[in-house]
């Protein structure tokens, strides 16, 4: 389910256009309150019960699910004062991977893929403050399992940290959800690339373009982010630790793998369009092989027969086809055709042609 991209010209920035009739569903927001003793997870009903969890001795996490529900991102903007840009930016999927800093919170636009592996990439739009995160997701279903079971445990180190670190964790787990992805669109691969050489066809092809087109959005989510996780390591908002700049400069390090990887995918993927036009070429060379043969071997035989086919009169003169005449001329032909063939036969196999 997709909104509107862009609004119509002339329509002042940071105006959240309304949800068409029909869209329109109601958001959930779960909240996450915890500090390294307890953990308070709630379904909370509005905006206004959201933003009374926030303090300075806690850290919580206010989970949206669903950017179809207006009046949820408008209230939970003016109870957090979020920037009206941003708040757009969470509407008009889907948006560049990209951080934006304003005066006293961050704005990150991440590209998620299906926890179940599937390629259905979402955005998730995560603001930072002080002391809380607020995700938006275009509809349930996320990553964020691991994340939730980590604040629930005791003892963890999620729980002793504060909102920078929660936000490396969300990001983490939107990265690594990527390596079950590019492991399905390996095994993909491996499996066309035995298709390819062994017996192609026009599902193959079909196969070809959708992994080369699937590989593409991948690329097109996982280069910008990329960039968008280099500049909030390398930024200087005091929104980010030093403590968990470490950790990103790790996050960093797997998107990095993810993108060699989809690369080096990508390039095989290519490849194999040319492995299988060399396979259906291989393929019509044999054919042509075959018919060219086939088709060698019955020129003399159809000579003899075409000239045996004439029936000149031998009565009329002696050298008109004394053979109508012989006892044993009709089994002679065959013979000698015979001979031809299985000579030909022979000279085919001495030079490598069967």
């Amino acid at each position: 389910m997709r909104l509107k991209r862009y609004h119509p010209p002339g329509t002042p920035p940071g105006t959240l256009r309304p949800v068409e009739p029909g869209l329109a569903e109601k958001a959930t927001m779960r909240v996450f309150d915890y500090d390294a003793q307890h953990v308070d997870e709630k379904i909370a009903k509005s905006a206004k019960e959201c933003s009374e969890y926030v303090s300075s001795d806690t850290v919580t996490w206010i989970d949206v699910d669903r950017i179809t529900d207006l009046d949820a991102i408008e209230s939970l903007g003016k109870a957090f004062g979020l920037h009206p840009l941003a708040l757009e930016d969470v509407l008009n999927v889907p948006q560049r991977p990209k951080l934006e800093e304003y005066e006293d919170h961050l704005f990150i636009a991440l590209r998620m893929v299906s926890p179940n592996g599937a390629l259905e990439p979402e955005q998730v739009s995560m603001f930072l403050g002080r002391n809380y995160v607020i995700t938006f997701q275009e509809r349930p279903g996320d990553c964020f399992d691991p994340v939730r079971d980590r604040i629930r445990k005791a003892g963890g180190r999620i729980r002793e940290e504060g909102a920078d670190y929660l936000a490396y964790a969300l990001i983490d787990a939107v990265v690594d959800g990527y390596f079950p992805v590019l492991e399905a669109e390996g095994e993909r691969v491996e499996e066309l690339e035995e298709e390819v050489v062994g017996q192609p066809s026009q599902d193959t092809l079909r196969q070809i373009r959708d992994i080369r087109r699937d590989l593409m959005a991948l690329r097109r989510s996982a280069w910008p982010q990329r960039d968008a996780i280099n500049a909030l390591v390398r930024g200087d908002t005091p929104l980010v630790t030093d403590t968990t700049r470490p950790y990103l400069r790790d996050c960093y390090d797997h998107i990095i793998q993810v993108i060699d990887v989809l690369e080096t995918y990508r390039e095989l993927a290519g490849g194999l369009m040319e492995v299988y036009l060399s396979s259906l070429s291989n393929k019509m060379n044999e054919v042509m092989k075959t018919l060219t043969v086939v088709a060698a071997i019955f020129i003399p035989l159809t000579f003899i027969a075409g000239v045996y086919g004439m029936n000149f009169n031998p009565e009329r003169s002696r050298w008109n086809m004394p053979e109508l005449n012989w006892a044993w001329g009709y089994p002679a032909v065959w013979v000698v055709m015979l001979a031809v063939l299985v000579g030909m036969l022979m000279l085919f196999r001495r030079k490598k042609w069967l």
